[in-house]
Order: C-alpha cells, then sequence, then structure tokens
C-alpha cells in the first residue's frame, strides 16, 4: 500500500510533468478541472502532514505577498553582454574573424532568437533549483529565487536523467504578448503609465517585492546557455538539446548552420517570421557551437567572441497627423493622443498614439497638419519619434496644449515636479467621475461584475449613480433600466447581486477602489494593514502616514488632501452605511506586540502549529521583516523540521541565532 510520503512525491511528479507538458510543450494531457483537483488533492496531503513539506513543492508557486528585500550574489562566471551587429554583412564579417581567430580550422554556428526579456541565472545541485539570479552589473546580481519560483515554465525539479551534480543554465525571463496585453489594460484601467514593451515589463516584474503578484502577471522563460564543470556534451547545441530533456524551455528556433549561405538565409526568414512568436524579439544570436573553439577564442574586455548578437531593425512609418485630441482620466490627468491616418506597423494597423504631456509636443515641435514618424520595434505601444519637416505646410501653426479642461473647461493645473497637467474639478468633471465609478467596480478593486465603461457612463448620464456610494442604492432604480436597450432583468439582477457581494471585499481593496491619488494596489495593502480601519486612515496626520514603510511624502499628502475634503468623507460615510468593509480583521492571537521590532527574520524548515505564511505573517505584524536568504542582515533564523543545510552552515559561519519553533512562540508570549 502506499504510504503518505510516497503519495505526495507522486503527486508532485505528476503535477510536475503535466506543468511541464502544458506551460512548455503546449500540449496539455489532462483538463484544467482534471489538473487543479490533483493540485488540492496535493495541498490537503501537505496540510495535514506538514512535515513532508518541500519548498520545491508544485503548490508554492503561487507566491506570497510578504515584502522582502534581495540579497545579492557574486557570479561565479561573469554574465557578458554580446556585441551587436546590424547587417548581414557586419554577421558575414564576425564569421570571417572566427575563422581566422580558428585558423581556418571547420566550424559550425548555432542561430537562436534574441529574446527580448531580462536575463536570468539558475543554479541547480542534485536535480533542484537552489538560486536563481538576476544579471545585475554582469559579476553581481539580485537573487529572485522565490519570484522565479513562481513561473511555471522553470523546472523546480529536474526530469529525465544525465545531468551533472552542480550546472548553472542561463536564460530570459519573458512576459508573452497575451499577459503583457492583459497587464496594460489593467494598468490603463487604473490610470498608471503603461509598460513600453515585454522587456521592461518582464523586468520590473522579476523585481517586485511581492511574489504573489509576481505569480498572478504571468511570466515565462527561455533558456539558451548550460554552463558547468561536467556538462554531457562538448558543444553547445547538444548540451542545450540535453537541457530540453530536463525539462527547459528550450527554443525550438536554435538551428545549426555552417555556411554563410545558411546564415543569411536564417536571418532573412527571421526578420518577417519573429512576428508570429508569442514573445518579443529583438534580433538573433549567433555562437560558435563547440566549446573547445569556444575557448580558444576567448574574450574581449566586455564580450565573447565566439558570439554576436543581430539586432533586427525597428519598423518605422510615416503618417500624416489628423488631429490631436485631449483627454482626461479618471485622475484628471489630461494627456495629449496623435490621430493618425492609419498605417500598419508590425502586423497591426495604428490609428493613434499618446504624446504623454505638453513638453512631449513641444520637443518635437509637432504643427497641424505634419507627417510624423511612428515606430513600434520593440515597443508595442506606439511611439511618435520624429516630425518630416520637409513635408509641412507653409503657415502651419504649432500644436499647442490646452490650458482649460476639454470637457468642464476648468483651469488646468500643472502638477509640481511632474510634467503633466490636471483638471483640478475632480468631482465636477464627468469622465472623472465616470473613470472612479468603471474604477471601484473592476475585478481587483470592488469586483462587481456587469458594468464597465459604457455602463458607469450610463449610470451617471441618467443620473442614478454621481459616485460610488451610489451604487448601493441602485436597486430603487430597477425599472427604469429596464428601459435601456439590451438590460433585461436578469442582467440587472447579476449586477444588483455584484454590488450586494461586494460588501464582503477586504478592507485593502476598499481603499484602492476608492481612486486615492497615488494609492494603487501595494500602498492600499500596507495603509490597511498598518492602520486598520478606515477611521484610523482618515485621521491619520501626514507625519503618521510617512512612518509607515514606503509610504512616502508624495502618497501621505495626497490621503490627507483625500480625506480632507468633505464630498470625499461623505462617501466613505455612506459606504460604511450600506455595509461595505470598514476595517481589517482582528489580529491573530499572540501577535500584538513588537518584540520584532527593526528585525529581520529567515524562516526555514517545516512547522508544527503554524504554516509558514502564518509565522510570516506574526513576524511582520510585531515589527519584523522576513527575508529568503541568510546574510550578516539576518538577526535570527526560525527554524523547523528539516532546516535547509546551506542556510543552516551559513548560519552557524555568521554566528546567527538559531531559534526552534517553541522557543520562537515563548519569546511571543513572554511580551503579552
Amino acid at each position: 500500500m502506499e504510504s503518505v510520503k510516497q503519495q505526495i512525491e507522486r503527486l508532485r511528479a505528476e503535477i510536475d510533468r503535466h506543468n511541464h507538458q502544458y506551460y512548455v510543450l503546449n500540449s496539455p494531457e489532462i483538463s484544467d478541472y482534471d489538473f487543479d483537483m490533483m493540485l488540492k488533492q496535493l495541498e490537503s496531503l501537505e496540510k495535514e502532514y506538514p512535515e513532508y513539506d518541500d519548498p520545491l513543492s508544485p503548490t508554492h508557486r503561487v507566491g506570497s505577498d510578504i515584502n522582502k528585500a534581495f540579497e545579492q550574489w557574486e557570479h561565479r562566471r561573469p554574465m557578458l553582454s554580446l556585441g551587436n551587429t546590424y547587417s548581414i554583412t557586419e554577421v558575414d564579417e564576425w564569421v570571417a574573424r572566427v575563422r581566422e581567430g580558428l585558423m581556418d580550422e571547420p566550424f559550425r554556428i548555432v542561430g537562436e532568437m534574441k529574446f527580448d526579456g531580462t536575463s536570468i541565472s539558475l543554479t541547480y545541485e542534485h536535480g533542484r533549483l537552489v538560486r536563481a539570479v538576476t544579471r545585475g552589473d554582469g559579476t553581481r546580481g539580485d537573487i529572485v529565487t522565490d519570484n522565479v519560483m513562481t513561473i511555471r515554465s522553470v523546472p523546480l525539479t529536474l526530469q529525465g536523467s544525465g545531468w551533472p551534480d552542480e550546472f548553472e543554465i542561463r536564460g530570459e525571463i519573458l512576459l508573452p504578448w497575451k499577459a503583457f496585453d492583459r497587464l496594460n489594460a489593467e494598468r490603463e484601467f487604473n490610470e498608471e503609465p503603461l509598460f513600453a514593451n515585454p522587456r521592461n515589463a518582464a523586468a520590473g516584474t522579476l523585481k517586485m517585492q511581492n511574489s504573489a503578484e509576481v505569480a498572478r502577471r504571468g511570466l515565462d522563460a527561455v533558456f539558451y546557455y548550460l554552463l558547468g564543470d561536467n556538462l554531457p556534451y562538448d558543444n553547445h547545441f547538444d548540451n542545450m538539446e540535453a537541457a530540453r530533456s530536463w525539462g527547459f524551455r528550450v527554443s525550438p528556433e536554435m538551428k545549426l548552420m555552417t555556411t554563410i549561405e545558411e546564415i543569411d538565409a536564417y536571418i532573412a526568414h527571421w526578420d518577417v517570421a519573429r512576428k508570429e512568436l508569442p514573445w518579443a524579439t529583438d534580433g538573433l544570436v549567433f555562437k560558435v557551437n563547440s566549446l573547445r573553439q569556444q575557448l580558444n577564442l576567448g574574450y574581449t574586455a566586455k564580450s565573447p567572441r565566439w558570439a554576436v548578437a543581430y539586432k533586427f531593425a525597428a519598423e518605422r512609418a510615416l503618417t500624416p497627423l489628423r488631429y490631436v485630441s485631449f483627454e482626461v482620466g479618471r485622475m484628471g490627468v489630461v494627456t495629449p493622443v496623435a490621430n493618425l491616418d492609419p498605417v500598419l506597423l508590425s502586423g497591426t494597423v495604428v490609428k493613434r498614439a499618446s504624446l504623454h504631456n505638453a513638453d512631449i509636443i513641444r520637443r518635437l515641435d509637432i504643427h497641424e497638419g505634419d507627417h510624423l514618424y511612428v515606430e513600434k520595434g520593440g515597443e508595442i505601444i506606439p511611439k511618435i519619434t520624429g516630425v518630416d519637416v520637409s513635408a509641412r505646410v507653409p503657415g502651419s501653426m504649432p500644436v499647442e496644449f490646452v490650458t482649460e479642461c476639454p470637457v468642464c473647461g476648468t483651469p488646468l493645473v500643472r502638477v509640481e515636479g511632474e510634467a503633466s497637467h490636471m483638471c483640478p474639478n475632480k468631482l465636477g468633471c464627468a469622465p472623472q467621475i465616470c473613470g472612479r465609478i468603471e474604477h471601484f467596480v473592476g475585478r481587483r478593486m470592488m469586483n462587481i461584475d456587469g458594468i464597465g465603461e459604457e455602463m458607469s457612463v450610463t449610470l451617471y448620464e441618467n443620473g442614478w449613480v454621481k459616485d460610488p456610494a451610489d451604487l448601493y442604492s441602485l436597486g430603487r432604480y430597477r425599472n427604469e433600466m429596464l428601459e435601456l436597450p439590451g438590460m433585461g432583468p436578469r442582467t440587472i439582477d447579476r449586477m444588483l447581486e455584484g454590488i450586494e457581494a461586494s460588501k464582503q471585499v477586504s478592507f485593502d481593496r476598499v481603499i484602492f477602489a476608492l481612486s486615492i491619488m497615488f494609492v494603487g494596489e501595494t500602498v492600499a495593502k500596507k495603509l490597511a494593514r498598518s492602520l486598520r480601519s478606515m477611521d484610523a486612515l482618515m485621521s491619520a496626520d501626514f507625519d503618521t502616514l510617512v512612518a509607515i514603510d514606503d509610504i512616502g511624502p508624495r502618497i501621505a499628502q495626497s490621503v490627507v488632501d483625500y480625506f480632507s475634503h468633505p464630498l470625499n468623507r461623505d462617501i466613505v460615510e455612506r459606504l460604511r452605511a450600506a455595509g461595505v468593509c470598514m476595517s481589517m480583521p482582528d489580529e491573530p492571537e499572540g501577535v500584538a506586540s513588537g518584540v520584532f521590532d527593526g528585525k529581520t527574520v529567515v524562516i526555514s524548515g517545516t512547522f508544527s502549529h503554524h504554516s509558514r505564511d502564518e509565522y510570516k505573517e506574526i513576524i511582520e505584524r510585531n515589527g519584523g521583516k522576513n527575508s529568503g536568504s541568510v546574510s550578516k542582515k539576518t538577526d535570527f533564523i526560525l527554524a523547523g523540521e528539516n532546516m535547509g543545510p546551506a542556510k543552516l552552515e551559513k548560519a552557524r559561519t555568521l554566528g546567527i541565532t538559531i531559534l526552534s519553533e517553541d522557543e520562537f512562540l515563548n519569546m511571543l508570549s513572554a511580551q503579552q
């Protein structure tokens, strides 16, 4: 009969295999439902038998929302950049230099895609992931293991056989186009700055302090370089094929070539075909295949002589400007938008491109009717890069930024220290009001189904909803709403049911939903956890707010300003009267002291009385900070059963205090 431990190990192996089939091979063997049921079964067993917990279990891929600082790690082998070429001729010249350097010895070249993401180095020992480090300055990078563990295409434990006991594999962390479009749609909805390209989005996501948010964003990874002392083969191509068999996503576009003609054809093909890939690419990479020949060719001060990057030219088009519109967002920021004659770029038709602010209009010196250069290249968001002055109509007038709100006519104000202009009429400007209603009902805020941008405008224009609190009395207009085109009884009922259900939404999401300037999702969580109630938040002064971790003067002043306005306070009180959540739940037992004020704690192993996440929460609520790695800054380690040997050894070397679970709980009890 299968033991519990064997059952857990079997489920982990099956889930890892199905993850690989789905995320790496794109050929799932079971339904999403069956996969979820298998995962739930494993979660249940791990919860019931915590002594068998494993930090690399697939159940831990969701990440944690505990804030942590990144520790740096020195690369055993420097992560050098590649020399760039911008034409087929330059690639051919590089091939000639390689031939000369190898004294006409026969050699083969591996061609690969140059994925446009952020570089990563993973170290595996005995078939298990032990460390993930960013490129950093090439010599040292940040340890981001917790975040990388959330990426489903990264194997936590290897499959197959034949891997070295210790090796390093390098690759690119990517944000696929679909995930990128979804993320930017969310940011646009929340009036947050859009990411210019997936590379920036991937780099920013990988360095987030909240691994649960990293998991939600949907990063991916492709690997392209294996390093180690005992690699299975003496050439790059076969080593990467071996890595593919161990569970790594290795680009199927990798090709082994011998002649310049093959290389030139590879470039010509992918200059067009790359647009069909699910990830952004900005070029190709060519490498000498033989590891011995790589060693003989060596390095310059900055890059290897045995590899070179070919960069694709950015796509650019020239198209007439029809007019510049000025659009008002939820927070009152007025954004100029260039409305263009439609032009095809990177497979999509571009009709509009943001001009961002008055300074950019002035710097580009845009005149009415100008022909503008629009570029995409690695930028998925169309970007105006210049003006064809030679095509300018004599006497055409420069485009001027508006001085009054294009909707309500209120004089605009320039935000101090920033380039943006704002309409200060927050409570009387229609697009701002409708935008705040739309934001309030959003999925990550109050999660009210059936009310989007169009419905928010409809509810406002009919006089039924003039601020978010009015949503909770929307039922009185049910008969009038039935007269709207396409609005049936069930549609309205679902909307009203969603409004009622939103009363159960947590306090931090309520804060986020209020549309307080500079208070995004992460800041809202910090305010909720620190102040714990709406009354405390409304009465908090500037000094109280800036004393909270990561709450700077700009955010603090914005919160004070928001609650200083009587109409905003009235909205909050009407939300309270409607039954919306106005506080955090009561503190868990035994977490009310400041015993860990200013202390950095590392948690390792498995526990009997609380889960790892519960202990992290206890430490944080008692003033401490959690860290995922042991360093000189660590004050003590909370050690459970099966503490990691590497952490234990490092702690002993540094003389760091190690507390057992009982010693930790006794320390808390002594402060009660």
